[in-house]
């Protein structure tokens, strides 16, 4: 029995491929990685926190993205689509398509069961390494459950977490996300 060979793709080969394909997919270290479909609950928390984000920071000089927008994590190492993402001042981006983000400020990533131990795990690792980035946001979409991390000056990562629908989370910059708001007509339990 052969086995076939992993064919391991550039950057710019799967910058290539991504422009031109139907569905997204993120990258890792040569590999492409097809993204799954979402839930109900997803979708509405996704859709629930871009409004009230860009909402909030619409007199700002801060820009609100949705999950269709790619950040580069590392140069060669990572390429993903955040549920939400925030950059404050000017946006950088990989090249002239506008289409890959190198300075956020914010990530937020709605979790599953099936992608909570990677987006809590490893992914946030990768996403400590950007240096922009001042908080990292996760939203539970099975439960009324908010964590929310802080880049300290010291660089250690800080964590505020909001459990029930009467709680709120502070963002950095001036946001407040209130979890009735957020949860709203999702019949889940509260809890960790």
């Amino acid at each position: 029995m052969s086995t076939q060979p992993k064919t391991f793709l550039t950057p710019e080969q799967y910058l290539e491929i991504e422009r031109k394909a139907e569905y997204r997919s993120e990258y890792y270290q040569g590999e492409m990685f097809a993204m799954a479909g979402a839930t109900r609950e997803h979708i509405l928390l996704v859709t629930r926190l871009v409004s009230e984000l860009d909402h909030q920071l619409r007199d700002r000089p801060c820009e609100v993205y949705s999950n269709d927008m790619r950040v580069q994590v590392s140069p060669g190492g990572l390429y993903t689509y955040p549920d939400v993402i925030v950059v404050c001042g000017e946006p950088r981006f990989e090249d002239g398509h506008l289409d890959t983000l190198l300075n956020p400020v914010l990530i937020v990533e709605v979790l599953s069961p099936s992608t909570e131990a990677y987006d809590r795990g490893r992914k946030f690792q990768h996403y400590r390494g950007i240096d922009s980035l001042a908080a990292y946001l996760l939203v539970a979409s099975d439960r009324v459950h908010v964590d929310l991390f802080l880049r300290q000056p010291d660089g250690r990562w800080l964590l505020t977490e909001a459990t029930g629908r009467e709680q709120a989370i502070e963002l950095p910059f001036g946001c407040r996300l209130a979890l009735r708001d957020l949860y709203e007509k999702l019949d889940l339990p509260s809890g960790p």
